[in-house]
């Protein structure tokens, strides 16, 4: 039996906050599940002000509804709050999840043969470690089916989206890349901040169903595991921050084009076409490998606009149409409707929140 290593132990270097340039090089998250975390640790008698302060958020954003926070800084508010509650599932179960818990899932499930296989165990282990919450795999030719059985009353948004997050990134991981999830029906009622969660989980995700259950690409069943233990203390230094936002596998096509993206200004990226080329590939053959990771050339695009669209607004003193003409938009009006679209607040508003 490996030793058990707390969240703590593996994750204590990620103590700097992140500079404003990372922020712009990442995906974010909404401050809605800072406020559901954090409501977890209250709830059991946690202060928030100490889960902020290890997580390098300032209290001052959680004022704005519409403010964000990188993946990194909730990755780190994630493993304060498992840290202070020993429990990595938050408290949101009968039975706590201990510090520790994912390290050994993660060993657990690193010998499977398959996604299948991977899955099997994942669902195995977490029905040793939760009571009220588990994960039952359904797989036919057409799709894999993840039963998520609540025993009782349904779950809150954040617990299924928690319990998502944990099987849904590793399974990712083992087999080297992101898995499309096709729907997600929950037992629970529509959450306010639903957009968000259709961002963690797919377009398709309803509420209010009959059993709650999400579905992946049939094809992660015969996927191969193709991660070692040499890789485990890569994915496990980097975690949760690196699967968080999805999955962000590093040597995916995906982040091929990303690190393309960002090495040149918006206002000159390429079309999809010259991506292809400059990856050796046919156009067709980029759109191809990509939706099987779950993203479209544009999706990457929109994303790395809007995250710089937010720093420029929180860090700098860039009017909107400089912004606006920066980011590549032919005109501020054009980028206030995106803006608005991405984050439901004006430009000009969200910067005087922030």
């Amino acid at each position: 039996m490996p030793k058990t290593i707390t969240l703590t132990e593996r994750f204590g270097h990620l103590v700097t906050t992140p500079s404003p340039k990372k922020k712009i090089e990442r995906d974010s998250i909404s401050v809605s599940l800072v406020e559901a975390a954090l409501r977890c640790a209250e709830m059991r008698g946690v202060a928030r002000e100490h889960l902020l302060a290890a997580a390098g958020i300032a209290p001052a954003t959680l004022d704005s509804p519409r403010a964000r926070v990188s993946p990194v800084q909730y990755g780190k508010l994630w493993n304060a709050t498992a840290d202070a509650l020993d429990d990595e599932f938050f408290g949101q179960d009968a039975h706590p999840m201990r510090r520790g818990s994912f390290v050994l899932l993660c060993h657990a499930a690193l010998s499977s043969r398959d996604g299948a296989q991977a899955l099997a165990r994942i669902a195995s282990f977490m029905r040793l470690v939760l009571d009220d919450l588990t994960f039952e795999p359904d797989i036919d030719g057409e799709r894999v089916r993840i039963w998520l059985a609540d025993k009782a009353a349904p779950k809150t948004m954040f617990a299924y989206a928690t319990g998502f997050i944990l099987v849904y990134g590793l399974l990712c991981w083992l087999v080297g890349r992101r898995i499309p999830v096709l729907a997600a029906h929950l037992r629970c009622p529509e959450p306010a901040d639903s957009d968000e969660y259709r961002l963690m989980f797919c377009n398709d995700l309803r509420f209010r169903a009959a059993r709650s259950f999400v579905d992946l690409s049939a094809e992660c069943a015969a996927l191969p595991v193709v991660q070692t233990p040499a890789t485990l203390k890569r994915f496990l230094r980097d975690a949760p921050a690196n699967f968080i936002v999805k999955y962000r596998n590093p040597d995916s096509l995906a982040a091929r084009v990303r690190t393309r993206l960002r090495q040149t200004a918006p206002t000159d990226w390429p079309e999809a076409e010259s991506v292809a080329a400059a990856l050796h590939m046919a156009e067709a053959t980029l759109r191809r490998r990509l939706k099987q990771e779950g993203l479209t050339y544009q999706t990457i695009k929109d994303a790395l606009r809007r995250d710089l669209a937010i720093a420029r607004l929180a860090h700098t003193q860039e009017t909107i149409p400089q912004i606006a003409d920066a980011l590549g938009f032919a005109e501020p009006s054009a980028f206030r409707r995106a803006f608005r679209k991405w984050t439901g607040v004006r430009p000009a508003d969200y910067r005087r929140e922030a």
